[in-house]
């Protein structure tokens, strides 16, 4: 959303002075405008908020920008840190959740988080009875592999 472009939080020249450059968690302290500024209440755990300002804006924002609701079936495909935050906003959202995944022993970690459903991605069958079934599937995986195979999965007009 940065029209100027964006400004990386590591050894990124600044926008202000391209002889200074950002340090990210190296940082000593930082200066910015206070309309991009969160404040966390001191009554909060840090370690349980911190996930939120990462792995939960990374997999809010789109669900939030394609308006997730109840009744809607999300897909959920991997389920790592981003996963894990995907599956909870989404169920927490009032969607039906069907986690996908090519791991059998992740099933109870996804039930727990929300999940409705657990399908794994191994099973050709598995993929052609799901064909046309999600009106959104979010894609949290960040090792190589084939996306296409799960754009069969989306009804039409289907994200």
């Amino acid at each position: 959303y940065c029209l100027n472009g964006p400004t990386a939080t590591y050894n990124s020249p600044s926008p202000l002075d391209r002889n200074i450059h950002t340090y990210g968690g190296y940082s000593t302290h930082i200066v910015v405008k206070e309309d991009f500024v969160l404040k966390v209440s001191e009554k909060l755990p840090l370690n349980a908020v911190a996930p939120l300002l990462c792995a939960g804006i990374t997999t809010y924002s789109p669900l939030r920008r394609w308006n997730v609701k109840k009744g809607d079936k999300v897909a959920v495909v991997g389920l790592g840190g981003l996963g894990h935050m995907a599956v909870k906003l989404a169920s927490s959202m009032g969607a039906e959740v069907t986690m996908l995944s090519r791991s059998p022993e992740k099933e109870k970690d996804a039930n727990e988080l929300g999940a409705a459903h657990f399908e794994l991605t191994t099973s050709d069958e598995n993929m052609k009875k799901m064909a046309g079934s999600f009106n959104l599937i979010i894609n949290t995986v960040s090792a190589q592999h084939d996306y296409n195979q799960y754009l069969n999965l989306l009804k039409t007009d289907g994200v």
